[in-house]
């Protein structure tokens, strides 16, 4: 047991040292920030709010079309539009829960601000900006439309000049659905009614077109919807749990989540039929992610240029006849990752919410959360109550090993002793504890089952407070009114090491005085780890220890009571 148990806290020092290493590289000056980035999607001169002119060249051609069941042969991008006048000022779009910016070019949106999430605590009235089009370093634009994949004609793609009727649209009281049309025309009989569906509450909207076609002919087309964003490589540090949080592109095929890796030459290539799946673009607690309707075969697309990622859905080519219309539809999802919407909005798109490979552990973790906090209404209460309801699912297993512990302790001196008379003989000293742990009936490496076990759900509890946006700036009592960064004054840490240190004193003292003081300094070691974690975490790891010293003094007395007992029979 003594072994294994300096293993495991020579474990916990190399983690601190990384740390240490992290916090010097965090503190090393940084680089010089890169060039100003600039959106595609304008023709040269235009404008639009909060898109610049000019561009990366990612998405300046247009998607290929693929064959629909009715469709001829595959057409041959569109690579090239002609010259479009001046963008007029965009539209702008307000629920209870999102503020957008619609560009009236491609009538896409190239800024959302989620009104509920401010970006820090101390600034409630600045939100969190996903879709961001102007700023430098920062581009995230949604664009969408229809193409024919036929050269020189007009089409309405994400270059179109669309019209509006209003220059806001709000989410009046009393209502619960607000429609927002966009109207192009060819002038020669093709129009379509570009129109985004928003509800209130919620952070799905729906992308849908109504097809009109007056023409003597039929005509193909295909829809397609893309994120363009700029990406940069983030340096992972324990003094900043954001860094450790997944950013950048994903997907689900239907069977399988997969986090795409822009540095990849494989995934920058990325081209795949999918039925019954989605692409997103994620960041720590938010994403924006593209749901094409179930059932159609939509093609996804992944193209890199520089720092910038474009991510693309195209549907199948369907057909308008002469002189009637079709429809087609997706559906976007901008804002937190908010698992009770994300699980409405797409099949599976609750994974976003990535607790990586502890996955299985976390997502009922944070399910049994969620319904306790339902009745609490404190994240940080939520968090002690179900810390008790673990301890009590592995009271038995806590129990059995630390019975063996206790008869650890009241064997220590009979432990000592044999060392004394077997110090130049350690074959011997083996044997001879070997027999007093088989006549005393203690299992010495049971000791470490409640650590081994507690471990999973450690890193599990660590990912539900990094990814779950639900307890993002969540209070818990007094100085702590964000659960998901450290103690501002490093309170729960002290009191988690003074804890540490106060079990430290039940268990049995190792025999070897090296390995004893090495035990006796590790709640330092591991108070100052605990510094830099998420408060939350911090208040779980204090609540499991105060209730394993709880337990464990217990049991000490029980068995230290069963020992008397059977020295005066």
């Amino acid at each position: 047991m003594d072994n294994l148990r300096i293993f495991l806290w020579l474990g916990l020092l190399f983690v601190l040292w990384l740390n240490v290493d992290a916090w010097m590289k965090d503190r090393a000056p940084e680089s010089v920030p890169g060039a100003a980035v600039t959106a595609p999607g304008l023709p040269a001169g235009a404008t639009s709010p909060d898109v610049p002119a000019g561009g990366t060249g990612l998405a300046d051609a247009l998607p290929l079309i693929q064959e629909g069941p009715e469709a001829p042969a595959t057409v041959a991008p569109r690579t090239e539009v002609a010259a479009l006048p001046a963008a007029p000022a965009g539209v702008r779009v307000v629920t209870d829960v999102l503020d957008l910016d619609l560009a009236l070019t491609g009538g896409d949106f190239v800024r959302a601000d989620v009104l509920h999430y401010p970006l820090r605590k101390d600034d409630p009235g600045t939100p969190v900006r996903l879709f961001n089009g102007a700023t430098a370093g920062s581009l995230f634009l949604f664009q969408s439309g229809l193409t024919t994949g036929e050269a020189g004609r007009p089409e309405p793609n994400h270059k179109a000049l669309f019209a509006a009727e209003s220059r806001e649209y709000r989410l009046e009281e009393g209502r619960d659905e607000l429609r927002v049309p966009l109207r192009w025309s060819d002038g020669a009989g093709l129009s379509v009614t570009k129109t985004y569906t928003l509800r209130r509450g919620s952070y799905v909207v729906d992308v849908g077109y109504r097809v009109e076609n007056a023409g003597e002919q039929p005509l193909r087309l295909a829809s397609y919807a893309q994120l363009l964003r700029h990406w940069e490589q983030q340096e992972r540090s324990m003094w900043n749990v954001e860094t450790y949080a997944f950013r950048g592109p994903a997907m689900y095929d239907g069977e399988r989540y997969q986090k795409l890796d822009v540095e990849d030459e494989e995934d920058q290539a990325l081209s795949r039929t999918v039925t019954g799946g989605w692409v997103a673009a994620l960041q720590h607690h938010f994403v924006a992610s593209i749901v094409p309707p179930a059932g159609l075969p939509y093609q996804y697309e992944l193209r890199v240029q520089d720092r910038d990622y474009l991510l693309r859905v195209i549907g199948p080519a369907q057909v308008v006849p002469a002189a009637g219309t079709l429809e087609l539809s997706e559906r976007l999802f901008v804002g937190p990752k908010l698992q009770d919407q994300l699980e409405q909005a797409g099949p599976k798109l609750e994974l976003t919410a990535d607790y990586g490979k502890l996955t299985i552990l976390a997502q009922p973790l944070f399910w049994i959360l969620s319904r306790v906090h339902e009745l609490i209404g404190n994240w940080g209460w939520t968090i002690i109550i179900v810390t008790l309801l673990i301890k009590l699912v592995f009271y038995k297993l806590s129990e059995t090993s630390g019975r063996s512990m206790a008869k650890m302790r009241t064997v220590a001196p009979r432990l000592k002793s044999i060392q004394e008379r077997f110090k130049d003989d350690r074959e011997g000293q083996a044997r001879a504890m070997m027999e007093l742990y088989k006549r005393e009936k203690i299992n010495p490496v049971a000791g470490c089952l409640p650590m081994l076990v507690q471990i999973p759900f450690f890193l599990a509890f660590y990912w539900v407070l990094l990814e779950s946006v639900e307890m993002r700036q969540a209070p818990f009592m007094g100085w702590i009114q964000d659960l998901s960064v450290r103690d501002p004054f490093f309170v729960l840490p002290l009191l988690m090491g003074g804890a540490m240190f106060l079990q430290f004193k039940l268990n049995p003292t190792p025999p070897d005085p090296v390995q004893a003081k090495v035990f006796a300094f590790m709640p330092v070691v591991m108070t100052v780890m605990f510094m830099w974690f998420p408060s939350g975490l911090v208040l779980y790891w204090l609540t499991n220890t105060v209730l394993s010293i709880a337990q464990q003094w217990k049991i000490n007395r029980v068995v230290e009571a069963e020992a008397k007992k059977q020295r005066s029979g």
